[in-house]
């Protein structure tokens, strides 16, 4: 397994920037694919992006696309989510997750993921 701790949440305005950072530990970064997700109050957890081992490969929602971007830096054992021109409706908690082995993938389906963080809060407001 993995140790996932996020960070760099906050309250922001609507339109500004925010940078979450994920530090992982216990195993090599190289060894699983990351994603981000997030939850907003009374709503199920969602798929915000994935990027794969060696970061050659990326997948965003929909409503993200073009203004959130996830990156990878192995030898730090981090992932990062760039949030651009922020809405309310990315307000959320925004969790980081590993997802290990041969067969991982991209995917949007939380369930495929094998290590979550504790969450960090973004909060924007208009």
């Amino acid at each position: 397994q993995v140790q996932l701790v996020e960070s760099g949440g906050g309250l922001v305005q609507a339109g500004d920037s925010l940078r979450l950072s994920c530090a992982a530990s216990g195993r090599t970064s190289r060894d699983y694919l990351m994603g981000w997700f997030r939850q907003a109050p009374g709503k199920d957890r969602e798929f915000v992006a994935c990027i794969s081992r060696s970061g050659r490969t990326t997948r965003y929602t929909d409503s993200v696309k073009g203004r959130f971007t996830i990156s990878r830096d192995n030898a730090e054992n981090t992932v990062s989510l760039q949030m651009n021109s922020l809405k309310p409706e990315d307000t959320a908690i925004y969790y980081c997750a590993a997802q290990f082995g041969i067969y991982a993938r991209c995917s949007t389906d939380a369930s495929d993921y094998d290590s979550w963080g504790q969450g960090t809060q973004v909060t924007v407001s208009s």
